[in-house]
């Protein structure tokens, strides 16, 4: 009974042929491998495009790793680093955008020299402004020297300084100009409200009001004193209305024509006039 089944089988294989079997993958499988392949090509693309996006924006370059320090993780650009970094550039914004820098406290920016010893320190806090160093310079995109200070002297090189307080500007010892001016239409005041106000010049001073009065006060002397040359009131009408009088003799005449005198200390005193100098009878205003 086996040797005729197995005969059976073997008549049929031999009348039908042999089977072929075909090795692949066909079907819905064929179809999601193809999807499978383009979809990781896809995400390889970007992924390249990404990459060439980010080395573009951090600016790196065969000589520089970019602005960003190597220690700093992309999530730390926001907050910063936190162990200290030795780059070239620390942090640069993005092309067309504002760098801001925001601190609970305050900012400080400092300079060392081999020794790490601090040259230049700017510290930005609360309250003020710091700014540490031997000079101190303000200047324009020309390179034209707007302000500049250091331990000798304080340089304005504006045109002009306008003071905008109603105060004016205080100094406490001494001010060195060739010309102190007022906006037009301002009146222009010198005041010294508890000291003395001395102007000195080698070679003179000038005081001018072109389209005003010229008015000078004190409370106990003013002093016009010139030790090599003269001093001279140019004017249509000198007016001393507060002169005193000397007393007039008995047989002076009642004419109202006074004589200016003056004393041997320099007090100016009116006396009235007569055919001869009065000025020697009226020596009692002197004293």
């Amino acid at each position: 009974m086996p040797q005729e089944q197995y005969a059976h089988r073997s008549t049929m294989q031999t009348s039908e042929g042999p089977q072929v079997y075909k090795v692949g993958i066909y079907g819905w499988r064929k179809r999601c491998l193809y999807f499978f392949v383009l979809l990781l090509m896809i995400l390889i693309l970007v992924n390249l495009a990404m990459t060439i996006w980010i080395l573009k924006v951090m600016n790196f370059t065969i000589v520089s790793s970019g602005g960003y320090p190597k220690s700093c993780a992309w999530s730390r650009l926001v907050s910063g680093c936190l162990p200290p970094s030795h780059v070239h550039a620390l942090v640069v914004s993005f092309q067309g955008n504002p760098l801001y820098f925001q601190s609970a406290r305050n900012v400080t920016v400092n300079i060392l020299n081999e020794k790490t010893k601090v040259l230049t320190r700017l510290v930005t806090g609360p309250q003020a402004v710091e700014a540490h160093s031997q000079k101190f310079e303000v200047k324009t995109l020309s390179g034209k020297l707007l302000f500049s200070a250091d331990d000798n002297e304080v340089v304005v090189g504006a045109e002009r300084l306008r003071v905008l307080g109603a105060e004016g500007t205080v100094f406490p010892k001494s001010i060195e100009t060739p010309n102190v001016r007022a906006d037009p239409f301002k009146e222009l005041r010198l005041e010294s409200p508890t000291r003395a106000l001395v102007m000195e010049a080698p070679k003179g001073i000038e005081i001018n009001a072109e389209a005003g009065s010229l008015k000078a006060t004190c409370r106990t002397e003013l002093k016009l004193e010139s030790k090599d040359g003269e001093i001279t009131l140019n004017s249509a009408k000198i007016k001393l209305p507060n002169l005193p009088q000397g007393s007039s003799s008995s047989a002076g005449s009642r004419q109202k024509i006074y004589e200016l005198c003056v004393c041997p200390n320099g007090r100016l005193f009116l006396s009235q006039a007569g055919s001869s100098s009065t000025c020697q009878i009226n020596t009692s205003v002197c004293l």
